[in-house]
């Protein structure tokens, strides 16, 4: 996933040790936060930088 824009559900749920079911009902809520900001969104993923700004709190500026 180095690099990538995206993070996918079933990239989650390996980091995170979750099922996919649950890694697509946060990446709905992440896009839902995502599309009240004005963001554009793609369904069953999410902006990999949002990502790891949510889970690990590092706000990465590159």
């Amino acid at each position: 996933m180095e690099g990538a824009i995206y993070t996918t559900a079933a990239e989650m749920a390996e980091m995170l040790g979750i099922s996919k079911p649950y890694a697509y009902k946060l990446i709905k809520q992440m896009n839902e936060e995502l599309d009240a900001k004005g963001f554009i969104t793609i369904p069953g993923k999410v902006a990999t930088k949002y990502f790891e700004e949510k889970f690990y709190g590092v706000k990465v500026t590159a």
